[in-house]
Parts: structure tokens; sequence; C-alpha cells
């Protein structure tokens, strides 16, 4: 496994998801959640966010936990790419 920050200088994001969709040719859909406090109340809820992710090997598999590094637009909707693949899902 290849050091993020190595490949991107340091000073590109990288995210942390899973894998809900991998129909696509070299490409992934990863979902993101993050914790925020309501502005109000202050009780602690889940944002999710979507990212489009190129996936050159086409090696990862919906359900599987991944590191995604932001990088130059590729497509329409992409902007992120396979840094690693952290955790395999679990398979029946």
């Amino acid at each position: 496994m290849t050091d993020v920050s190595e490949k991107t200088g340091g000073m590109r994001k990288v995210r942390t998801g899973i894998v809900v969709s991998d129909t696509q040719d070299k490409t992934i859909v990863v979902r993101v959640d993050r914790q925020t406090a309501h502005p109000l109340y202050r009780k602690v809820i889940v944002r999710t966010k979507r990212y489009h992710v190129h996936d050159e090997k086409n090696q990862a598999r919906a359900g599987d936990r991944v590191q995604i590094a932001e990088t130059r637009p590729l497509s329409k909707l992409k902007r992120w790419r396979l840094a690693s693949i952290l955790q395999r899902a679990v398979t029946e």
C-alpha cells in the first residue's frame, strides 16, 4: 500500500468510505459519512455524501471500505481516485 500524501504532494483531500456501487466500468460510487452537531439542538447527526471515484483496475466491490484521494477532473462527475482498499466486504 502506497502513502497517499506521497503521490498527491500532501495537499489533496483524502476520505474513507464504503463502496455502494461498482456496476460501472472503472468507476465506483463511495458513500462517505461524517458526524456533525445540529446547530440548535447539538445532537450528533450523520451527514452522507456520495462520490464517483476512478477505479482503474476494477478492484473494489460493493461493501468494501476504501480510501479515496482527490485528483484532477477525470470526467463530468469524477474528481476522486481509489487510493487503497482498507477492508474487503464480508461475502457469504
